[in-house]
């Protein structure tokens, strides 16, 4: 009876290693990535954050943003890397000199020759071919940030600006006199550029006529003639309404406002009776525009707004706060056994939660299990583990679907979500463990500590990782509007239940003003382990897990 069970079992790994041997492709498989890009005049996107290089690996695209002191027609690439033993191929009808471009990665243009000459022409996105063994089309996208600001004595509003006509209407106060108006910033040809005439060398300028005036750019050498047309808008016109932005806990306001007149702002629950006075210090005015964020608002809760300007009250507006929702599961008490697999969701129930069981229970058995040393109920135990023909495979739970794709993995991460929580907090304790497996690329790592990862992510768009492409998660990816992180290399263990430990991981919004769509949480008790790399003895214990809303 033995025999005939051990038998077939030899037969499917003879199978697999014997699929595994076969390589229909005559040469490795290196895909070609480009790994950081500075250009001269480079800055941050205009919604804000940090990051200077929006490179997704996925969509093979690469989008820069720079100010107004260059020439996208003739920029230059202070700074390309790539994928070592990859070779660029750029387009040459963009290049300056095609023959004198670099096809080397370069950190500086210091560490190449002094001919060497990096300069493209950037007013259309530009095509770069990287080759291996096989070619991969990356495209290049560089957008300038020109702002036309301009600030006119009784301002009231953002000017109408045509680029096309090169013309702006801008509007002021019935009780401004057009014949004699004080400017204090105009930025006709942006920030770095030049005007002629300059209508703040004195005191006030003249706009009762329409105005001609000679711009040029940053970068430009000659001028181009705009028409400028300064007029008065009716006292009635003039809104104090504000665009409102609503989270759980707070509320981001934005609106126009005459130049010159302060700004003051009220709000209170729909039920209340008096209103409550922003601070100063939470206003934030900019020549005719004005911001604000309200905090400490109560979750799904309807609310009064009034925007004052000068003595003149607002009109009412009303708004409602977002609701605290709760995350699915997230006391980890819902499982179902199927085999030798464990899924994190009762039987007939939804999969809010997924693991990689599907991948390791096939060969061996669940990485990720209940277990009952727990703060309460049951717990989720993420153990790391030798599994045959796989190598390492880490104990995971994340919120999302897993498919395989012969023996690699397809996450396929994000649930629904449309709230704004301000924090996870969950209950861990962990043991780490040397790293003993690795691949090639984590070769290094061989005998440091093992670390577990946990993070969260709101986002706009579900994020496909395939362990076969050695995809990672992008925390500074365009899709993602708030992200906070759990990453340690030593034991974990606390005062709680079972020795537990409470963690509570703050969440940081890069972007203002976006609602997200997708809740992406991901936990793993080797933080390599997606590439098969992490310690085999690393175990990882999580129990309820909470959304905050402070």
């Amino acid at each position: 009876m033995m025999k005939k069970q051990i038998i077939p079992f030899l037969c499917f790994v003879f199978l697999i290693c014997s699929c595994a041997i076969k390589n229909d492709i005559p040469y490795p498989i290196i895909e070609a990535e480009i790994l950081s890009m500075e250009v001269e005049g480079q800055c941050a996107s205009p919604s804000g954050g940090s990051t200077q290089a929006a490179i997704n690996k996925k969509e093979r695209t690469v989008t820069l943003y720079v100010d107004d002191t260059v020439d996208l027609a003739n920029l230059k690439i202070n700074r390309l890397t790539f994928t070592e033993e990859a070779l660029l191929h750029p387009d040459s009808t963009v290049c300056q000199n095609c023959h004198k471009f670099p096809q080397t990665g370069f950190e500086s243009l210091d560490d190449l020759p002094v001919s060497t000459n990096s300069r493209m022409n950037f007013t259309n996105p530009v095509k770069f071919t990287l080759s291996t063994y096989q070619d991969y089309l990356w495209t290049v996208t560089v957008k300038q940030i020109l702002e036309r600001d301009f600030e006119l004595q009784n301002q009231v509003g953002k000017p109408v600006i045509d680029e096309t006509s090169r013309q702006v209407i801008i509007y002021v106060a019935e009780e401004q006199p057009l014949n004699a108006i004080k400017v204090s910033k105009f930025d006709l040809g942006g920030e770095h550029g030049s005007v002629e005439p300059d209508p703040m060398a004195s005191s006030t300028f003249d706009f009762s006529s329409p105005v001609s005036f000679q711009v040029r750019r940053g970068w430009e050498e000659v001028y181009t003639k705009w028409t400028v047309f300064v007029q008065h808008v009716a006292s009635g016109s003039q809104s104090s309404e504000a665009t409102i932005f609503p989270m759980a806990t707070s509320a981001l306001l934005s609106g126009s406002v005459q130049s010159g007149k302060s700004v003051s702002i009220e709000y209170k629950k729909k039920s209340a009776t008096s209103w409550t006075s922003l601070s100063s210090a939470y206003i934030t005015v900019k020549g005719t525009s004005y911001s604000a964020t309200l905090s400490g608002l109560s979750v799904g809760t309807n609310y009064n707004l009034r925007v004052n300007v000068g003595s003149e009250t607002g009109t009412e507006q009303s708004f409602t706060t977002t609701q605290a929702v709760a995350l699915e599961n997230g006391s980890l008490e819902d499982w179902n056994q199927v085999g030798n697999q464990w899924n994190p969701w009762s039987s007939g129930g939804n999969s809010f939660w997924n693991t990689g069981n599907k991948g390791t229970a096939i060969i061996g058995a669940s990485v990720t299990t209940p277990v009952s040393e727990s703060v309460s109920g049951k717990a989720a135990l993420l153990a790391s583990r030798y599994v045959a023909l796989k190598g390492l495979a880490a104990g995971n739970l994340f919120t999302g679907d897993f498919q395989l794709s012969g023996l690699n993995g397809i996450l396929t991460l994000g649930r629904e979500f449309t709230s704004f929580p301000t924090s996870l907090t969950f209950y861990c304790k962990y043991i780490t463990s040397k790293i003993t497996r690795t691949v090639s690329m984590y070769e290094s790592l061989k005998g440091e500590d093992d670390m577990c990862h946990i993070y969260i992510a709101l986002t706009t768009d579900k994020v496909i990782i395939n362990t076969a492409n050695e995809d990672a998660f992008d925390k500074d990816g365009s899709s993602v509007i708030a992200y906070g992180e759990f990453i340690s290399n030593k034991d974990v263990s606390g005062t709680e239940v079972n020795g537990y430990k409470k963690i509570d991981i703050p969440l940081e919004y890069k972007k203002k003003g976006v609602a997200p769509k997708y809740i992406i949480i991901v936990c793993t008790s080797s933080r390599y382990g997606d590439f098969f790399t992490g310690g085999e003895e690393s175990k990882l214990w999580l129990d309820e897990m909470r959304l905050n809303y402070e």
